[in-house]
């Protein structure tokens, strides 16, 4: 298991609980938006192994209530599974960021009770999702079993959207609520996090640009009709 980063402490990303966060190589997809551009093709140095992880994870009893996994794309590790069963030894609640591509590993950490809340990004509107992904003939198939799994109830879960302009804009955000309510037209999902793109020096693609406050309240009324929580998640 290759350890890349370990964010000690945050009280945001896991909401409701005190965690830290563990960031894994490698990832499948190239966004153009990516902030962990370096930890894309695995080759970035390790920070610590399995066993150093478990050992602070240990120390921290009482101070933490969760730890958030990440990436890169924490399903692509093959010993995931082992991982997250340590981690939940320890009585850790745990939580997964996914870009839903591997909904068959999805569906088996779930099954096997080793992920407490899931977080998936949706990349953009069926039509822009390929080019949102970094990836030409992506197949969106995939993306829709994972989300139809969540949407499903299996597991708690939010939806979230990184969203920069020129790539999202009113068309964008409308079909991606019609695609939700078509993937399920029993209920909504349960939150959905709009997250508006600040360029850093690890973006790897230049011309993206945050969306003004005016877009993105637009973009959250849009999303209110596929969604019971909406919000706006970050400086804006």
């Amino acid at each position: 298991m290759k350890i890349v980063g370990l964010q000690k402490m945050t009280l945001l990303d896991y909401p409701g609980k005190v965690a830290c966060t563990v960031f894994l190589g490698g990832c499948n997809f190239r966004c153009p938006f990516c902030h962990n551009s370096e930890l894309l093709d695995g080759t970035a140095e390790s920070v610590m192994d399995q066993q150093e992880l478990l050992s602070f994870l240990e120390k921290r009893k009482g101070l933490l209530d969760g730890v958030c996994v990440t990436g890169g794309e924490p399903t692509l590790q093959k010993d995931l599974p082992q991982l997250l069963f340590a981690i939940k030894a320890l009585g850790y609640a745990v939580k997964l960021d996914t870009n839903g591509y591997r909904p068959e590993v999805l569906k088996e950490l779930v099954g096997q009770g080793l992920v407490d809340y899931v977080a998936m990004d949706v990349k953009n509107s069926p039509r822009r999702y390929a080019e949102t992904a970094g990836l030409p003939g992506l197949d969106i198939t995939r993306i829709e079993e994972s989300l139809a799994f969540l949407l499903s109830g299996a597991v708690d879960y939010e939806l979230r959207t990184t969203v920069a302009v020129p790539l999202h804009d009113d068309q964008a955000m409308n079909e991606i609520r019609q695609w939700l309510e078509k993937i399920s037209s029993n209920h909504k999902a349960r939150r959905f996090f709009i997250q508006p793109f600040v360029d850093r020096d690890t973006v790897m693609f230049a011309g993206l640009k945050t969306p003004e406050k005016p877009e993105l309240v637009g973009f959250q009324g849009v999303l209110a009709h596929c969604a019971e929580q909406v919000s706006i998640r970050g400086n804006t």
